[in-house]
């Protein structure tokens, strides 16, 4: 099964041309389904074949019982999903144990936002006469005012750049290549970390990261870990809630954006998501936000 999981692995690499971290994950979620398996059938190659849906039904019990969320319970399955399909298709077994096997009934839980007076302080936080105030500032200003990920920004090449047009060019998931506006503030704020960009190649960069549009100050390609940790620094400062990710400014673009009357589809595209379902959440999301103006403001709200 271990070299079934190598050619799948390769086949969604090659094929599907899914990132780095999606290939990472989907391995490690299979290998945990493998070793199981492994744990299971009291061998150390289990047979793809003896797999029935029963199996897959008490891997799910034990992940229950482990502690896992719901949420993490299905990404492991859509993992063990995908991976039975391909085998199925490419005739490696006659059915697919996992076809009818449904994820677990998911918590509603409503992104978290942070509020526009909130934004603004978080943007006037960075020293942008520094090289590395004037680059969060732009960080900051680029993941509210485009709403792109937290991957897609560090993976942002200068050349993806179309600063006279305000849009920049984002690879979303699955490599999807979309244009999105930025916005003047965001523009403006990359402009300015462009004039101090060059100070960090004289630091040490490597050459291969000028490319690279978001660098460390050592001169390379920014890591997602670091950008987590300075949004989460700049927002810890401005807001009083705690534990806020950089998701959080992409949570915010998409509700204010519905809440000053966007309309749904365009913010499916400029968010990148596949399905308009995914982006209906920030609908409830801004009903919310209005139930709440509501009862504050209505002298008759109860």
């Amino acid at each position: 099964m271990k070299a079934l999981l190598s050619t799948y692995l390769s086949y969604l690499e090659v094929k599907r041309n899914v990132s780095e971290h999606t290939l990472d994950a989907y391995g490690r979620d299979i290998r945990q389904f493998i070793l199981f398996l492994e744990e299971w059938a009291q061998t150390d190659a289990p047979d793809i074949t003896a797999v029935d849906p029963g199996t897959i039904r008490f891997y799910l019990g034990w992940l229950v019982e482990s502690g896992l969320s719901r949420k993490s319970i299905g990404r492991k399955l859509a993992a063990v999903r995908s991976f039975f399909k391909f085998c199925h298709r490419e005739g490696y077994i006659q059915t697919n144990p996992a076809a009818t096997i449904h994820p677990p009934k998911q918590e509603k839980k409503l992104p978290t936002f942070v509020e526009v007076n909130e934004i603004e302080r978080v943007m006037v936080l960075p020293d942008t006469s520094t090289f590395t105030g004037a680059r969060d500032r732009a960080i900051l200003e680029l993941l509210y005012g485009a709403g792109i990920r937290l991957r897609e920004l560090t993976n942002l090449d200068v050349r993806d750049l179309q600063l006279d047009e305000n849009t920049v060019r984002i690879f979303g998931k699955g490599r999807k290549e979309r244009i999105v506006p930025c916005g003047s503030k965001a523009v403006d704020a990359i402009r300015n970390y462009l004039e101090k960009r060059n100070e960090a190649f004289r630091n040490g960069g490597k050459r291969a990261d000028r490319e690279a549009l978001f660098l460390s100050r050592r001169g390379g390609r920014i890591s997602p870990r670091r950008v987590q940790n300075i949004v989460q620094s700049y927002l810890a400062k401005a807001s009083a809630r705690e534990h806020l990710s950089p998701h959080v400014l992409r949570h915010s673009f998409a509700t204010h954006m519905l809440n000053s009357g966007a309309d749904l589809r365009a913010v499916k595209e400029l968010l990148g998501h596949a399905n308009l379902s995914t982006t209906q959440i920030y609908t409830h999301v801004s009903t919310e936000h209005l139930k709440k103006i509501y009862k504050q403001a209505h002298p008759r709200a109860g």
